[in-house]
């Protein structure tokens, strides 16, 4: 795991930071120094997930939620080599997170059109990007093996040597030119989210992530409320308004947490 941290603190170029998520208590930020390890491994073995981020954010732009193909298309040369510049994360099977280290620094609209491109996970603001580190176990309940275990974050590939050269956006009046191959299929706006967007294993899970992507675009607790009413069909585990009005106070207070302290 050491390994691992020299290799992160490289590509970052000693401006870091981890994160500890505990999905009950939130989030608390951890310097990323070797003898921390010890308790971010045992913290991650009581379920809590731990997270990375650069702190020149305006140099790094994180692609989340992509599968293998789209790894290849994208961040790959046809000869199977790397472009420059990336950290490779597998999150979970067949899932990944993609790091682009960045000549200039972007500003926030340039990475909402790019992540757009990349085809990346719509629903996290471009400057509140934490990552998953790798080395430490994925503690999504969704990931549970029959056996009780979570899958390993890996290291894939990682090029602390070079920068990307990403192409100027003119935002009032250009479209990007491609990092790589043109965009397939369609993609979510912010205009046009829906919980149908964040569907996770369970209605609860499912809630969560759709409460805290609407707290990170600005929604009041109200307009979150009004909003998960009305997308969801099934209360049947809350049955009583009093139930569900208690149930719907914890999940956006906890959204709430988490995008204050992040």
């Amino acid at each position: 795991m050491q390994i691992v941290f020299q290799k992160l603190a490289r590509y970052f170029r000693n401006l870091w930071i981890l994160a500890l998520l505990d999905p009950q208590r939130g989030l608390l930020t951890v310097v990323p120094a070797p003898g921390k390890i010890p308790y971010l491994q045992a913290s991650n073995a009581r379920g809590c997930h731990i997270f990375m981020k650069p702190l020149r954010l305006a140099h790094y732009l994180l692609v989340d939620d992509i599968d293998w193909e789209t790894v290849c298309l994208q961040h790959r040369l046809p000869d199977g080599k790397w472009k420059p510049a990336r950290l490779v994360v597998e999150t979970s099977p067949a899932n990944f997170q993609v790091w682009i280290h960045s000549k200039r620094p972007l500003s926030t609209e340039e990475k909402r059109i790019w992540l757009k491109k990349c085809r990346s996970d719509p629903a996290a603001h471009p400057e509140n990007r934490w990552g998953r580190c790798p080395g430490f176990r994925n503690t999504k309940e969704k990931h549970r093996s029959p056996t009780g275990r979570f899958p390993l974050a890996r290291l894939i590939w990682i090029d602390w040597a070079s920068q990307a050269d990403i192409p100027v956006i003119d935002i009032n009046t250009s479209a990007p030119s491609s990092l790589s191959h043109p965009r397939r299929g369609p993609v979510c706006r912010p205009d046009v989210l829906s919980r149908n967007s964040f569907r996770r294993a369970d209605d609860s899970a499912t809630d969560f992530a759709y409460a805290l992507s609407l707290a990170r675009r600005g929604f009041s607790d109200d307009q979150i409320r009004a909003r998960i009413l009305s997308e969801r069909t099934d209360w049947s585990n809350h049955k009583g308004q009093r139930r569900i009005d208690s149930y719907l106070d914890r999940t956006i207070s906890r959204a709430r947490r988490i995008v204050n302290t992040t």
